[in-house]
């Protein structure tokens, strides 16, 4: 949303985010759009060369480039996405004009920790002094809030300091800057938009000296957003619902989305997830939604397999039909096969479950 904002005002914007779901170069964008092949090629070569012998992880690397190819295109605006947690992030090395903490989910415990309270610290590690931060959580930890009193960062809360109002097929705004009247929804599906659009609003009201907006930009921005993989609904019948979701936070707002986009007849899920994530507490969060259950594999080290995933079905008491496929593909096209014309399918678990579905 920021990237589209700021693009719609005419700024030159670099945008860094991860993972990908296709091909690496989803990750760096320069105005809207993807870099190519060679940019990253040649910055890659840039990194290599510079590092000497100091050891770099594959995020790292990544980062590194990004700012690389930032730095020689001339940006006005970066828009950076933390890659995991915050204070130890490789995205972090920046000291950013403002920093915006959209929500605080229990995931990633072996890295951050296994509670909110961990992981809010965590995470508002990127806070700077004098700095802006904008806490979109509306039940933010209290580690959030004693570290920016700690660093001394200008805590702006959601529902204190910025905030919305949905009022049918417009919303309001309100926040630093005063309110603004007649917003059209986003065009990304989820009434959790709202909150995420409040807070990139919120940002750029902050930033609003160097980076003005006007109304006109803000409105052209939230019509025309994009973003593959959330609550993204394919055309045609039945309904196939692509989401990344991979966490019990995101699992949630993925089961009330499914909850407003009508009635179905049987609502199936393709389902394939990381061995290393909360697979119970993601099904848990589902599970009320879901009538059918096709189980897939996932690729790599890290990919639970469908044997494992029905155990986890099991031990949760899941009485809907479970089905087991070797691959996402395989089990999207069974899904598609015995799916009713007003029935949906539901793809999610894992950005490798939503990749699958190309393949």
């Amino acid at each position: 949303m920021l990237e589209a904002v700021l693009s719609s005002a005419g700024y030159r914007t670099g945008l860094y985010t991860s993972p990908h779901l296709l091909r690496y170069n989803e990750r760096v964008r320069i105005a809207g759009r993807e870099v190519e092949d060679e940019v990253l090629a040649e910055a890659f070569a840039v990194v290599e060369a510079a590092r000497g012998t100091v050891p770099l992880t594959y995020f790292e690397f990544g980062t590194l480039a990004a700012f690389f190819i930032f730095a020689k295109e001339n940006i006005e605006a970066a828009i950076l996405e933390v890659g995991l947690g915050g204070r130890l992030d490789a995205v972090n090395v920046v000291a950013a004009d403002c920093a915006v903490l959209t929500s605080i989910g229990v995931d990633h415990v072996e890295y951050l920790g296994h509670t909110r309270e961990a992981i809010g610290g965590e995470k508002a590690g990127i806070f700077r002094c004098g700095r802006p931060a904008v806490v979109a959580d509306p039940s933010p930890p209290d580690s959030v809030l004693e570290q920016s009193r700690k660093i001394g960062s200008r805590l702006l809360l959601n529902g204190q300091d910025f905030g919305y109002q949905a009022q049918g097929a417009q919303w309001t705004y309100w926040g630093p800057a005063g309110k603004r009247f007649g917003l059209p929804h986003p065009a990304l599906r989820g009434a959790v938009q709202l909150r995420n659009a409040s807070a990139a609003f919120a940002a750029l009201d902050a930033l609003r000296e160097s980076l003005p907006v006007a109304m006109q930009d803000l409105r052209r921005a939230l019509a025309g957003v994009a973003l593959p993989g959330r609550f993204q609904v394919l055309a045609g019948r039945p309904l196939v619902v692509l989401d990344v979701a991979h966490n019990p936070e995101a699992a949630a707002v993925l089961a009330a989305n499914l909850g407003a986009s009508g009635f179905s007849p049987e609502t199936s899920a393709v389902f394939g997830m990381l061995k290393d994530k909360d697979i119970a507490g993601v099904v848990r969060a589902v599970a009320p939604r879901i009538t059918r259950w096709h189980l897939a594999n996932l690729p790599g080290t890290r990919g639970a397999d469908a044997t494992q995933l029905a155990k986890v079905l099991r031990e949760e008491k899941i009485q809907s039909p479970i089905f087991k496929h070797p691959t996402v593909a395989a089990a999207l096209a069974a899904a598609r096969n015995e799916a009713g014309e007003n029935d949906k399918i539901v793809v999610f678990g894992s950005f490798l479950t939503v990749a699958g579905t190309y393949g």
